[in-house]
């Protein structure tokens, strides 16, 4: 088939891969003909790139990350045209039998129908992010305001107009089917996260990474990826603070985003010395260095009413390590670890549960290596990319 995506979050495929274009080198590799559409990063670089052996169509935008609501608002709100604009400039044969596209954003739904009615693509949505409900819970964006009322239209929009819509869990289904009563149920379906396989190292290659890092003889809790509001580090640092106490313990934040100028400044003001940060790592050099971790730390936000699903699970999963999970009470990812037998998790804010089952894995070697062995056999069997291509290829909506 010819495929375009259209996305939001689009790195030089020369430089590194990430969940979603990952997914699409698998769709070349597998003889599709395939578009990629993203943001420009760099000003000499527009138009019709080759990247990987990738057609891809740079776009000059708005800056659409670390800025204010308003200018990210605008950006957004302006992508589908720019996105059309630079499709039409870049010689590109339009007629696509496919369209993928994740959220966020929800914007792009206009390009996705115009390609829809012009050129009868099928559309396929990888639903990450439900917009606006999530900016609600975040206190972004208040319910029923003029704002709320025209992304929530946007986001009926973009419903309707997907052929086939891959979700992350079953409750985020439900969610959207309670809130969104007209959609035929047939277009949901499961499409988990997914992710490329790493290998497991030698015994001697992490120990020297303990050593490059100075955590030799520490019990390492390590958190890995985005630092934003939905993560709520306050809980971390909350946690961190409770096991002071407790001189082996360290805890190592990997990663970077919107909220990590404020963890710096908690930090500070904490004066924690259990505690490290340290900025992005490319994927390779993180799945490697995660292997160094006892334990995979993942939090979520107490005040979502969305079902979130923890993409960094599967980094935890892959390295096999026991992940231990503060959580809303509203994501179905904690019943569902339960079921694999791969963590432990507390209801979010509460710190000396989260502290207590933090100790029940420091305390029992053998049940990190069950949970996190049964976590690996569980990506393997299920999460791998390969996997999650055939489940969008197979859909019977999409007609490959």
């Amino acid at each position: 088939m010819r495929i375009i995506y259209l996305g939001l979050s689009v790195p030089n495929l020369d430089d590194y891969l990430m969940m979603m274009t990952d997914l699409m080198m698998e769709f070349q590799k597998a003889g599709h003909d395939i578009v990629l559409v993203g943001p420009s990063y760099d000003d000499t670089k527009l138009g019709l790139q080759i990247e990987r052996g990738v057609k891809v169509v740079r776009v000059p935008t708005m800056k659409l990350f670390n800025v204010g609501k308003i200018q990210k608002g605008i950006a957004n709100l302006l992508l589908p045209y720019q996105y059309k604009k630079a499709l039409k400039k870049s010689g590109v044969d339009l007629n696509f039998d496919l369209v993928i596209m994740p959220t966020p954003p929800i914007t792009l739904a206009a390009l996705a129908n115009w390609l829809k009615k012009k050129y009868h693509s099928k559309v396929y949505l990888i639903l990450r992010d439900i917009f606006p409900q999530n900016a609600v819970d975040l206190k972004m964006m208040r319910k029923g305001s003029p704002a709320y009322r025209y992304f929530r239209n946007m986001e009926k929009k973009l419903y309707r107009v997907s052929d086939s819509i891959g979700c992350m869990s079953p409750k985020n289904i439900e969610f959207v089917l309670q809130h969104n009563p007209e959609i035929n149920q047939d277009k949901l379906h499961l499409l988990p996260n997914w992710s490329t396989y790493y290998p497991i190292l030698s015994e001697e290659r992490v120990v020297k990474i303990k050593k490059d890092y100075g955590l030799q003889d520490k019990f390492i809790v390590m958190f890995g990826g985005n630092i934003g509001r939905p993560q709520k580090m306050e809980n971390v640092v909350a946690l961190a603070k409770a096991c002071k106490d407790i001189n082996d313990i360290f805890f190592f934040i990997i990663g970077g985003g919107t909220e990590k100028e404020n963890l710096e400044n908690l930090l500070a003001k904490e004066q924690l010395d259990n505690i490290k940060l340290q900025g992005f790592l490319s994927k390779k050099e993180y799945a490697e260095v995660l292997q160094i971790a006892d334990v995979g730390l993942i939090s979520l936000s107490e005040e979502f009413t969305i079902p979130n699903y923890p993409s960094k699970s599967i980094a935890y999963f892959n390295a096999k390590k026991p992940i231990l999970a503060s959580l809303d009470l509203n994501t179905d990812f904690g019943t569902q670890m339960e079921e694999i037998g791969a963590g432990l998790w507390a209801e979010a804010g509460k710190t000396e549960k989260l502290k207590a089952l933090l100790i029940q894995l420091y305390n029992n070697t053998e049940l990190r290596k069950k949970m996190g062995e049964n976590g690996h056999s569980y990506m393997v069997d299920n999460l791998l990319t390969p996997k999650a291509y055939q489940t969008i290829i197979n859909r019977p909506e999409i007609g490959a």
